[in-house]
């Protein structure tokens, strides 16, 4: 090779192909050692930290499978309320007397912490009434506002108890069996009884109270000449006639 072209050629190829393998190697290097670094503190932390994680692990699947278990176990238990209620409905139809009195019993045992047995029992409590069992359907009522799934229920069944109060003129009690129920449930009935016991309490100005308050929750709605309205008049008139 002639001296001019061995000027020309480039003296610092090499080296530089050397730096840019050194300069990648290092790169490589680093890489290399930041992943060792990272594995070596992966490794540690699941060391110091493994069981509480298999350990939380299993608590979490466990609630889950719990949670499903349960779940199932509350439909499936609704679901046999719901069809010994059907067949109770379905028994009555027929007048057979005993098997209602033991389907009724068989909810109140077994499915106590369902809606169907407090239906059942206050179906039971109905019929009662009707029997002019009063005391007898006062006990199903007690039993049944004891065992109500809600407050409405709960409610509803007060209701019951003091309609079956009043019927026996037990008007205090029937005011007490009121006081218990939410203000405003059943705010149009619950008034209207309320203004029935004041009445038979002798305090007329509370009944017209209660009697007014019957017809406010009516509504725009309400007719002219209805029953409440009616009992209105009534005192209206009676104290005109006491003046």
């Amino acid at each position: 090779m002639s001296p001019a072209a061995e000027s020309r050629r480039p003296k610092n190829t090499l080296s530089g192909a050397l730096r840019r393998l050194l300069r990648h190697g290092d790169c490589m290097a680093f890489d290399a050692y930041d992943d060792y670094e990272q594995s070596e503190r992966v490794q540690k932390w699941l060391r110091q930290n493994g069981l509480s994680i298999v350990v939380g692990v299993v608590i979490g699947l466990v609630a889950i499978f719990g949670y499903q278990e349960w779940r199932n176990h509350r439909v499936a238990h609704q679901t046999a309320a719901s069809g010994i209620y059907q067949q109770l409905q379905s028994v009555l139809d027929n007048g057979d007397s005993r098997t209602v009195d033991a389907l009724t019993q068989q909810l109140m045992s077994d499915y106590a912490d369902t809606p169907y047995a407090m239906l059942a029992v206050s179906d039971r409590a109905r019929r009662q009434v009707e029997s002019k069992q009063f005391d007898k359907a006062l006990e199903s009522l007690n039993w049944a506002e004891q065992h109500a799934p809600s407050k409405e229920f709960k409610a509803l069944v007060e209701l019951r108890i003091a309609h079956v109060q009043l019927g026996q003129g037990n008007a205090q009690d029937a005011l007490s069996a009121l006081d218990r129920m939410p203000a405003d449930s059943y705010a149009i009935v619950g008034q209207e009884l309320r203004g029935d016991a004041l009445v038979k309490l002798g305090r007329r100005d509370d009944a017209l109270k209660a009697y007014q308050a019957a017809v406010k929750a009516m509504g725009p709605s309400a007719q002219q000449g209805n029953e409440v309205q009616m009992k209105i008049d009534d005192l209206a008139t009676a104290g005109k006639q006491g003046a």
